[in-house]
């Protein structure tokens, strides 16, 4: 005698998922999970905001540290054996509140220097000899290949703000900030050192520059003293997506005429805000690169 499948059998549930996933017209891949985010908001069930961070998190996932960390050359770092009066200049003019602290050379990071915790040498009174290694907090070590939700994670259980990247070899090849992270979602996270309103350009260092995507291509150019033609787009933005040859995404970076641009706030059709640096040399055009690297 020949027994029926019990319909609550896995073969048989299994089945009956996939032939109700074909009939709802659910997504199978991540592409059709971001379209059917769109159609929702084009039918104002989500706002563009809202769409916006959900495509952050599902990039997050997809993200590794490379894409998004600040490179070894452009690390402002403190010397461990600089005095505080050689200190602080570098501390005003780079504006962060952490650093890491090198030995040698930038590949020995011996630990991060918090800029709150110099206040405690300018109390009226103090005579405590400044040692920066008085007041060194551990530095966090992490691979180029950390994921970026995995890292998010990390940050989070062990309250960290900032991660030194190394490369294969044990080099370090970068940094990382929760900030970077997050921004990843978010968008820009704007602070009291961020572009004022009424301004395009923010400075710095002498080789980086924050640009809003907006700034004129001649305000550009008066700027910085370069050439960028304004025959086919007014906007320094269009002239990005142009060497991009589409609508990047956050992370992403081109170099054109010696002008390193990496996308710091995009969204699906348009750049909103870009940090320029400058190159050691005027080299030809480059392919465009996810790479923050």
């Amino acid at each position: 005698m020949n027994e029926g499948r019990s319909s609550n059998s896995p073969v048989h549930r299994s089945w009956l998922e996939r032939l109700s996933h074909v009939l709802l017209g659910e997504p199978k891949d991540r592409e059709q999970l971001i379209e059917l985010l769109r159609d929702a908001q084009q039918r104002h069930l989500l706002d563009s905001d809202a769409l916006a961070m959900i495509e952050g998190v599902l990039q997050v996932s997809e993200m590794q540290v490379r894409d998004i960390m600040v490179p070894r050359a452009q690390m402002v770092v403190i010397e461990r054996d600089v005095d505080l009066q050689d200190t602080l200049p570098v501390i005003t003019e780079s504006e962060h509140s952490r650093f890491p602290v090198i030995a040698e050379n930038r590949d020995e990071v011996i630990g991060i220097l918090l800029a709150k915790d110099l206040l405690g040498y300018f109390v009226p009174g103090r005579s405590v000899a400044f040692n920066v290694r008085d007041i060194l907090r551990p530095a966090v070590f992490i691979p180029e290949g950390k994921r970026l939700n995995v890292l998010l994670k990390e940050f989070r259980a062990n309250r960290n703000h900032m991660a030194i990247v190394v490369d294969e070899y044990g080099g370090v090849a970068g940094l990382v900030t929760i900030e970077d992270v997050l921004e990843q979602i978010v968008g820009e996270i704007e602070d009291e050192h961020d572009i004022d309103e009424d301004s395009f350009i923010k400075k710095h260092s002498i080789s980086n520059y924050t640009v809003k995507a907006l700034t004129p291509i001649e305000d550009f150019n008066n700027y910085f003293g370069s050439d960028f033609s304004d025959a086919e787009f007014d906007t320094i933005g269009g002239l990005v997506v142009h060497g991009f040859g589409r609508v990047p995404r956050r992370g992403e970076s081109v170099t054109l005429s010696g002008y390193r641009f990496k996308v710091l706030h995009a969204d699906n059709r348009r750049v909103h805000l870009l940090q320029v640096s400058m190159q050691l040399r005027d080299d030809a055009d480059t392919l465009p690169s996810s790479s923050a690297s």
